[in-house]
């Protein structure tokens, strides 16, 4: 592990400092539980002064959604203790469903209400009277926290949510650009994409997640439309390079080498990109052109079809490209310099639509629902006091990991320091604490411990293991106005906090003992039922949303690909499915416009392709394609290609595409390709 960066060591005293002042100021308006808003300030610190901004809001928002729960549930079942458990399990539950649906940092708002229930609720069901005033300062505590946080983190040298957009889009684009120059130079162009290709798609989570929080920052609010417009196109390049790879592979196959022509218009373009931060964006006409220049006017046969095709795949890359320079140099000035003018224009750029799996999610949030019921009724039936205890352990548990795969590790991670956390807070409480006399002398003694935890938060990998250590010591402490401890209800409550995240971790192990797998495979099939329903004409209006949920789902499977080893599953190359999508929208958008011989072969075509993706659907198995289906691509590409409209060559750039995902093994049709206007009379020919 590399030493701490000034950066690093500057959050961490941000944190302590803001921290501090929110305990501070809790213990002088003599709230009951000041310890809240020291907790806070690290659940919600960031390094970057939006994200803390950001999370903060949503955490208020949260606790006082969750705190109005209470207020309303508990004087209304207080009586029925078997319901309110109901209600307090359900609650839980739905708000954690709804947080799921959504994938933003706002979901914590949805979360943190949910188990916020709990956590106001059950202690207090012995005096609910007093169920107001408790919400209420939990709100106001939370609040001070919060406040504090995002006080100092945007007044002491506040770190821009833009720099580190700006880092992640240079990074992302140096992977594409090693991508493209590996395609561009020869020993990239597979028609397979391999798999560490395939994770650029996942990395574009990373980016939005910075991307939600620009519009939290004073310095980055002007440039929010300009990120989404770059997210769009970075979307969109990948099944672009995907789709390059794939002709530059079929012409070195067709050809034996490529022509000297095209590659030395390959490699040029290879440098272009290859310069990155010194790339110019004006460069791009000049190589637009020099393509128009190599383009065949009438491709004759399949080779020139090819190499036509290959063509438009490399002038949509290097506008795409253009327009991702274009948009960075924008975002890095903070702001954008007048209208934006983009060369991509010809393509639908991808959409903000993502992919759910409701069935697991529900599983999930049902999972919660039931361990907490289950805790709820031991809780009950023993009537142990620290039973609540347990109970808000369980739903933060289950709720903090319900969306992986496999929580279960998680929850063995989280049990296992909370109990390094629950022997430092009592090492602090019995040892430390009864000679602290002053607030300031309290300050030096917390100072050691919480400016090594803030380190630790600041490292991305190990954030989630000093937040947990400094929310818990600081709850655990329980820190107050006036020191009144008592050893055995400090063991009462810490025992049932323990207890709590040692059931939830058994309950996942009994009940979510799957991984990556089963997930892994429901996408995938859920990608197939996407392209066969399109291909069958059931989602006509819902074109502009396939490519957005293909890529968003491309995101959450190939990190799952890569944790787990499945032959079938190593098969699927997630950007040919995607660029059979784009194939398959654009043949139903051209259909209509062609001539009847036209369209019904192209409806043979797509009837051909949805009953493929039905079948691999049904048998829940990688089916290859029947020849009949090749058949009626071959017949389809020498139908349209005699036909000379514009909507003709856009069907048969999407035919050719399809050949090329469904049969990349197959030679290609042989015969004559060209329109039947631009065929030498017979006069002419004799």
């Amino acid at each position: 592990m590399t030493l701490p960066a000034w950066r690093d060591w500057l959050f961490s005293g941000k944190a302590f400092l803001a921290s501090m002042l929110a305990l501070y100021i809790a213990l002088a308006f003599d709230l009951p539980r000041p310890y809240w808003a020291m907790a806070a300030v690290y659940v919600v610190a960031n390094p970057l002064a939006g994200a803390t901004s950001s999370k903060g809001l949503y955490r208020a928002l949260g606790t006082l959604l969750g705190a109005a729960a209470a207020v309303f549930f508990v004087p209304l079942f207080v009586n029925a203790p078997e319901l309110l458990s109901l209600v307090v399990a359900l609650w839980t539950g739905c708000l954690l469903y709804i947080s799921m649906l959504d994938r933003t940092p706002r979901s914590y708002v949805f979360m943190l209400a949910g188990y916020s229930l709990p956590l106001i609720a059950l202690p207090e069901v012995g005096a609910p009277d007093q169920i107001f005033d408790v919400a209420l300062a939990r709100s106001e505590e939370i609040i001070i926290g919060i406040t504090c946080a995002s006080v100092v983190g945007a007044v002491v040298f506040p770190t821009s949510v833009g720099t580190a957009l700006s880092a992640r889009i240079s990074g992302w684009l140096d992977d594409a650009a090693s991508w493209a120059g590996e395609i561009l130079r020869g020993e990239g162009a597979l028609p397979a994409t391999p798999l560490r290709r395939q994770k650029l798609a996942a990395d574009i989570s990373g980016l939005d997640m910075v991307i939600s929080q620009l519009s939290y920052d004073a310095a980055t609010r002007d440039v929010v439309r300009h990120a989404r417009e770059l997210r769009g196109r970075l979307l969109i390049l990948l099944p672009l390079l995907s789709s390059l790879a794939d002709r530059l592979h079929a012409l070195k196959t067709q050809e034996g080498a490529l022509p000297a022509d095209l590659a030395a218009l390959l490699a040029r373009v290879a440098d272009w990109l290859g310069r990155r931060n010194a790339a110019n964006p004006d460069e791009a006409d000049l190589l637009l052109a020099a393509m128009k220049a190599l383009r065949p006017a009438t491709p004759g046969d399949w080779d020139a079809l090819m190499r036509a095709s290959a063509l438009d795949r490399l002038g949509e890359v290097v506008s795409v490209w253009s327009d991702c320079l274009t948009l960075r140099a924008d975002i890095q000035r903070g702001q954008h310099a007048g209208p934006w003018r983009p060369r991509f224009r010809h393509r639908q750029v991808v959409g903000a639509a993502r992919h759910y799996d409701f069935g697991l999610m529900l599983f999930s949030a049902g999972s919660c629902v039931l361990a907490t019921l289950a805790v709820c009724a031991f809780w009950i039936a023993t009537g142990w006091s620290g039973g609540a205890g347990a109970v808000m352990m369980t739903a933060v548990a289950c709720s903090f990991f319900a969306a992986m795969d496999r929580p279960a590790p998680f929850i063995r991670f989280m049990a296992n320091w909370s109990g390094v956390s629950l022997i430092v807070s009592a090492i602090y409480l019995f040892a430390i604490l009864p000679f602290v006399h002053d607030f300031e002398m309290l300050v030096l003694v917390f100072a050691a411990p919480f400016l090594v935890l803030g380190l630790i938060i600041a490292r991305p990998q190990y954030t989630m293991l000093g937040m947990l250590m400094a929310v818990n010591t600081a709850s655990f402490v329980a820190l107050q106005n006036r020191y009144d401890i008592d050893f055995g209800s400090f063991v009462n409550q810490g025992l049932a906090a323990m207890a709590g995240i040692i059931f939830a971790f058994v309950w996942s192990v009994a009940t979510r003992p799957f991984g990556a797998e089963i997930a892994a495979r429901r996408l995938v099939r859920a990608g197939w039922a996407d392209l066969a329903d399109t291909a069958g004409g059931l989602r006509r209006d819902d074109h502009l949303k396939l490519a957005g949920r293909m890529l968003d789902r491309l995101g959450q499977l190939v990190p799952r690909l890569a944790a787990m080893d499945d032959r079938e599953l190593s098969g699927v190359d997630g950007f040919a499915e995607v660029r059979s999508g784009f194939n398959i929208i654009e043949l139903q958008k051209t259909r209509r416009r062609l001539a009847p011989d036209g369209r019904a072969a192209i409806d043979a075509v797509l009837a051909g392709i949805s009953a493929l993706y039905r079948a691999r659907v049904a048998r829940r198995s990688l089916v290859s394609p029947p020849g009949e289906l090749c058949d009626a691509l071959d017949t389809a590409l020498r139908r349209i290609a005699h036909d000379g409209s514009g909507e003709a060559r856009r069907a048969l750039d999407a035919l050719i595409g399809l050949r090329r995902v469904l049969f990349p093994g197959v030679p290609g049709p042989a015969g004559d390709f060209v329109p039947a206007e631009r065929r030498p009379s017979l006069i002419a020919a004799e």
